[in-house]
């Protein structure tokens, strides 16, 4: 086998389906029922919900600069919407059920997504109505926003990493909204995937570099993974370039919806193979695949220096003149939780104040003044993580728990430790009613949720 054959055979087995999306044509992006192997042959296929048919979705490729025009048909027997998650885009295009449009009714609903992508970057596209049970069976795939420059690489692969309840007959568990998940870490499965497949290994072969572009789609599950045998190095952060730098302890953590952009020099030996171990979890570490390397000669070629990536254009938040808030979370199991007789299913707290998803219009938690700085202060008063998202714009993450963060990276999902706090900072530069909540999707759902309106 030569090198091209090599490569292409490697891969077709680990990276998505994909399609380079023309600009000026619409693209059609169907939701429907679908069954999918999850687990292998020795296990019947699934009941899913997929776009085209697939989980995760297609990949979804452009260049920075141009726009995105996706019809979205909804053959599902509810209402859906789509939402980009991580792209700056118009308030109307960001798919939030009653505040930012009418929902994709069922049975044959269509909706057109229609914007620019000022950035480039790994992100990824989810429903935003009945997100536990919607995202959670299937509804998400990536979207990739190509550099004008992209680095050096052999290959450019995508890990959709997804967990999934199941029972012996590898059906999904409808448990969705369970007081158990609501109120504690929230739904983490029995069964993780990439790429809505149980691969056993990942080929590759001495010398090469590949670009992994690592895409958080579970509903609360949260991903430490370790490589061993090998040192990736991080050069972005949910889509947005970072100083080239290897993970503390050899761990890339991702929190629900995060993204981390790898490059992965592998520098192993020919016909061994390398666990990749998911230990986020200490008491419940697992193998999630190896890494292995064929019999073929290595590259003989010196291992060029780690790519520094071209930095997205973002307005720099001007701290000096910043307006400040502080937001406090709260809730939860061992935490003050609701009064259910007075908030019937609902566990968390936004600055005191539960709200339900139902609808998603509700008063605005802050009113910010357009083209101003501010940085907010985000307070975990609970004994579980949140992934905080802020829909419509990144910000930077200056501090945790009050000490300086030396990496002050761009994110549009900040990952709160329990008992924990962190700043950020932004410019409020997109008008709007945007959303701003917990990405465990069922903390969510039961009242860790609120509206920031940019005016």
């Amino acid at each position: 086998m030569n090198r091209r054959q090599f490569l292409a055979l490697a891969a077709a087995a680990a990276t998505l389906p994909h399609a380079h999306a023309q600009n000026g044509r619409a693209r059609v992006l169907r939701a429907a029922s679908a069954r999918q192997s999850l687990v292998g042959p020795s296990h019947p296929d699934s009941a899913v919900w997929a776009y085209d048919g697939k989980v995760p979705g297609p990949e979804l490729r452009y260049r920075q600069g141009g726009r995105l025009r996706i019809e979205v048909q909804n053959a599902l027997e509810v209402d859906t919407t789509v939402h980009f998650h991580g792209i700056r885009l118009p308030n109307a295009m960001d798919g939030v059920p009653h505040l930012t449009q009418a929902p994709i009714t069922a049975k044959g609903g269509r909706f057109l997504y229609e914007f620019d992508l000022p950035d480039a970057g790994t992100y990824w596209y989810h429903p935003h109505l009945g997100s536990p049970a919607q995202v959670g069976r299937g509804l998400y795939g990536a979207l990739v926003v190509e550099e004008t420059v992209a680095p050096a690489v052999d290959r450019d692969l995508i890990w959709v990493l997804s967990d999934w309840r199941l029972n012996r007959e590898a059906r999904i568990v409808d448990d969705f909204g369970s007081f158990m998940d609501a109120s504690h870490a929230g739904r983490i499965g029995n069964t993780v995937t990439i790429n809505g497949a149980n691969p056993d290994a990942l080929e590759v072969r001495a010398g090469e570099r590949m670009r992994l572009r690592l895409i958080n789609a579970s509903n609360a599950r949260i991903y430490g993974l370790r490589f061993d045998g090998h040192a990736p190095w991080v050069i972005a952060l949910d889509g947005h370039p970072v100083e080239p730098h290897q993970p503390a302890n050899n761990r890339v953590v991702l929190g629900p919806a995060q993204r981390a952009d790898l490059i992965l020099d592998c520098g192993g030996t020919q016909d061994r193979s390398y666990p990749v171990i998911d230990e986020f979890y200490a008491r419940r570490a697992y193998r999630l695949l190896d890494i292995r390397y064929s019999s073929a000669p290595a590259y003989a070629r010196a291992t060029p220096p780690v790519p520094r990536l071209a930095p997205n254009r973002l307005p720099e938040p001007d701290l000096a003149v910043a307006g400040r808030h502080r937001i406090v979370f709260g809730g939860g199991m061992m935490g003050a939780m609701p009064s259910q007789r007075e908030h019937k299913g609902l566990f968390w707290t936004v600055n005191g104040k539960p709200v339900h998803d139902d609808g998603h219009r509700h008063a605005p938690l802050l009113t910010l003044v357009r083209g101003r700085s501010y940085v907010l202060e985000l307070v975990n008063e609970t004994s579980w993580h949140h992934p905080i998202h802020l829909h419509g714009h990144v910000f930077r993450v200056l501090s945790r728990d009050g000490k300086p963060n030396p990496l002050r990276e761009w994110r549009d999902t900040v990952l709160l430790d329990p008992d924990s706090r962190a700043e950020i900072a932004f410019v409020a530069d997109n008008p709007g009613d945007w959303m701003f909540h917990c990405h465990v999707l069922e903390h969510q759902a039961t009242g860790m949720m609120a509206v920031v309106r940019v005016a």
